[in-house]
This record gives C-alpha cells, structure tokens and sequence, in this order.
C-alpha cells in the first residue's frame, strides 16, 4: 500500500479521530506507532464496534481498545510467506516491520491478490557473452536458456508483471536479434518492452546513459540472469520510505578457510581455530535507483554498477542495502543453470 502513512495514529488520539482515519483510507485499520514510527498496536473497524457495543466512548484515546500484539510481516518476508500468514490467520491487513522494528509499510490482501499496476521502471540487463556457460551460450544468448519451461528472462518479467511492473527496459548485446524477436514489444506478456541496443561493452551501469527518457519515479535495475523469489514491492516501498538514493540489494556469502587458523601474539602462538567459516555481504545483482542517478552516469561509456556506487558513497548521498533472503540464484556458469533447473519446478513453478 503506497499511501499507508494515512494510516498512522497515535495512542492518545481519540477513537473517534481513529475512527475517520479508517473510514477515509479505505483498509479498515488504523496503524498507532510512537513519535520515531515503532508500531505500539493497531486498531481496526472491528476494534472500534468491539468498543461501541461495549459502552467505550468515542472520545477514549487508542490505548484503551488497541491490540498491543499485532501479528506482524517483515520486510524480507517473501509474497507467498505473507499471502500464506494473511490467509492463515484470516488477515486482511498486515503491518510491515523493519530489522529494527520501525513501521516500513502496510499489506493489503487484496492488492496483493488483485495487483495494482505500479510506474517504477524496470531495467534488465541481458547483453552479456555467457561465455562461462560454453556451448551453451554459442547459439543462443544466456536470457533465452531455457530454466524449466521457459525462458530465464521470460520468469524475470512475468515475476515483476505478476507484482505489477509494466515498463522494461531491456538492454541487449549479444544475439539481440534472438531477444527482440521473443519478446517483441511485450504485449504478450502484458507489458511494454523497449530495446537499449549497446554497439560496444558499457559494464552494467554504462547502458543507462543510453536512456533517451527519464523516469519519474525510482527504477529497479538488475542483471538478467538471475532468478529470484524477492518481494519488488517491498524493496521499492523500502527504497522511498527512507529516502534512499539508490539501494543495493545483497545477500550473505560464507567462506570455509581449508585450514587451522593460527592466532598469534608477535612470536607467541595463542590458539588455533580449526576450518572458521567467514560470512561477508555480496551485491545480489538488483538496484534501486533515484532518477538523479542518471545525471552521474557518463554519456556512451563504459561504467561498472560497483564504480557508480562508490561515486555515490564518495558523495555521501543517502545509500542503503536491501537484504535479500527469499531464493536468490545467479546463473554464472553450468553449475548454477544445473542448479536452477533443479530448483525451478519447486520454487517457480506453482
């Protein structure tokens, strides 16, 4: 729910002042968060007929009819994890928390059943060689492999169309011919596709320079070979309520040292620490970027989206990282494409 600020109330208002909040949004829930925006409790159509056949004055502040314990969603919780908890406890109306408990939004089951169409562009990067993939990628470029039964890229845009994205951008390279004749303009998949066509290798940031309009509203970018079960909505409702700049999403990546560890003191040996596993953060290959990120992006050059972050952490714009941990798959190499066929049917396919 974009507009889900209407919602906020405070625990002193009266039930009544609650009341027209809830007629005037239209979800049936009022949201009671603190002055820094935790969520204390929420109250409902429901609270509030609760409190009327029990004699409460409308003019009792929140606290005496809110319900202090909530069931709440988080904000990496994946859509069918949260359609599923929703249906579960017969929810219409789910709060979404933050890592640190901050309100960062507001479900609605049937928007996410019905799917409202949203304005943020999506720009998928699909140009690349797929020479770590051999053969298979000598006659066919990597977007158009086929990962259960369809596609790579075509699960990438049904994905976001089934969350309600409907302008691509798709920039292309290598065999472009194949893409544009699959895709076409999109109509078939209920979208509008457009073409970045590279005449020469820009990195995966460089082809936003080719952009011959500029979005009003933040764009998602992400690599074209990667399959995910990541909640877009959430990501972009994450992006705008902090007011980020641009957002990297990432994920964990842990490495096992072969070996014992020594920990030393000068001279002295003090332990040994047999095979630690270190855990780092990654880029996952997705963004989000304000449309002022563009005015950055040099014109028909060659820029990496590592290069374009560094600039924009040197000028000490508003950056943040988006957690991801729904299924997350980069398909680099044989390995991975194994990986992903095996994993299609069962994550992809219901």
């Amino acid at each position: 729910m974009k507009n889900w600020k209407d919602t906020l109330v405070k625990k002193d208002d009266s039930i009544f002042t609650t009341m027209g909040i809830i007629d005037a949004s239209a979800v049936q829930i009022a949201l009671v968060v603190d002055e820094q925006g935790k969520l204390l409790g929420t109250v409902t159509d429901g609270d509030v007929r609760k409190a009327l056949l029990r004699g409460i004055s409308l003019e009792e502040k929140n606290e005496s009819i809110m319900n202090r314990n909530p069931v709440v969603a988080r904000i990496n919780e994946g859509r069918e994890s949260l359609l599923a908890k929703m249906r579960n406890k017969r929810l219409h109306q789910i709060p979404v928390l933050d890592q640190q408990d901050y309100l960062v939004g507001l479900e609605i089951l049937d928007e996410m059943v019905e799917t409202n169409e949203s304005d943020n562009w999506i720009f998928l990067m699909v140009g690349g060689l797929g020479s770590r993939l051999g053969a298979l990628t000598a006659s066919c470029p990597k977007p158009l492999l086929n990962v259960g039964n369809k596609p790579i890229l075509e699960t990438i845009i049904e994905s976001f169309a089934e969350c309600g994205y409907r302008k691509f951008y798709l920039s292309v390279n290598y065999k472009a011919d194949m893409i544009q004749e699959y895709f076409q303009n999109g109509e078939n998949w209920g979208v509008e596709i457009r073409y970045i066509c590279e005449n020469k290798r820009m990195g995966t940031a460089g082809a936003l320079s080719l952009l011959s309009e500029r979005p009003n509203s933040p764009m998602i970018v992400m690599n074209g070979d990667i399959l995910t079960k990541v909640n877009f909505n959430q990501l972009i409702n994450f992006h705008e309520s902090h007011k980020a700049k641009a957002t990297m999403c990432v994920r964990d990546y842990s490495v096992q040292v072969p070996y014992g560890v020594v920990q030393i003191d000068d001279h002295k040996l003090t332990g040994i620490v047999e095979k630690p596993q270190q855990s780092f953060f990654v880029s996952a290959g997705i963004y989000v970027l304000d449309p002022s990120v563009l005015d950055l992006i040099p014109k028909n050059e060659y820029l990496d989206m590592p290069d374009l972050f560094k600039k924009l952490i040197s000028e000490r714009d508003n950056i943040l990282v988006f957690p991801v941990r729904e299924y997350w798959l980069d398909i680099g190499n044989k390995i991975d494409f194994e990986k992903a066929n095996g994993d299609y049917e069962l994550i992809f396919n219901w």
